[in-house]
């Protein structure tokens, strides 16, 4: 019989926001991977889903997330990932991975279900989406994601700040998800952009530690890595859009 493999979206780090449905797949799994760094150290999904599942039933497997620059170490750490999650997929009926956010949006996820599938042919993989950290904070700060026929662009800084003066340059409104290593570069591309003052920026969302800011406060230093900003849609694009829409 195939054993099932269920990426469980658990949301930016509030537990409350976690879906009913998602609740019941971590419950209903024989075992939950949760991933790990190699510094050891508990990940904001392990946090969440403590909060709904024992210690008992968690298996903690290092990613090695934080490697950004020796691809080597990174890709020994993704192989060995992959086969201790084939192995648990070998041993029980159904798996859970945790991830923050959502399982199909940039998700570390992806990838295992990919690695899996090579190792245990066979295996059924399924998703429970999740609320991103877009939602979050657009709900956190009062900042409107999309009205109208408005587009919506969403970038993850990593691939480089061009790719986000690009999109700024554009209509609509542009989220950027882990910017901030490059806060100085995104402050600056706002700025040259016209978008500063209604931007808004976020970091740990739904934690003690949570931080929601207007973007104009942004002063180049580095912030938390999962920072997220939010940049609406430029007032003239609106103006147009509601003299076009009946």
């Amino acid at each position: 019989m195939s054993s099932t493999l269920i990426g469980v979206g658990v949301g930016p780090g509030d537990p409350e926001l976690v879906t009913v449905k998602g609740v019941n797949a971590l419950r209903g799994a024989d075992v939950v991977v949760v991933p790990v760094m190699d510094t050891g150290e508990r990940g904001r999904a392990e946090a969440t889903v403590l909060h709904y599942v024992g210690a008992e039933k968690i298996v903690r497997v290092v990613f090695a997330l934080n490697e950004r620059t020796d691809r080597a170490r990174r890709e020994a750490a993704w192989d060995a990932a992959g086969e201790r999650v084939a192995g648990l997929l070998r041993e029980h009926a159904a798996v859970a991975f945790a991830t923050i956010g959502d399982p199909n949006v940039y998700s570390t996820f992806t990838y295992l279900a990919q690695t899996v599938g090579a190792l245990v042919p066979g295996t059924v993989v399924q998703t429970v989406p999740g609320i991103t950290a877009m939602q979050d904070l657009a709900a956190r700060s009062g900042a409107v994601l999309t009205e109208g026929t408005e587009p919506l662009t969403l970038v993850p800084v990593t691939a480089g700040s061009a790719v986000l003066e690009e999109a700024l340059h554009g209509p609509g409104t542009v989220v950027a998800y882990k910017f901030g290593r490059q806060a100085a570069e995104v402050a600056e591309a706002l700025r040259e952009s016209g978008r500063l003052d209604d931007a808004v920026w976020g970091s740990a969302l739904g934690l003690p530690e949570e931080s929601v800011r207007p973007a104009g406060e942004l002063d180049g230093a580095p912030l938390p890595y999962l920072s997220t900003l939010i940049a609406p849609a430029p007032v003239s694009y609106t103006i147009l859009l509601s003299h076009e829409t009946p």
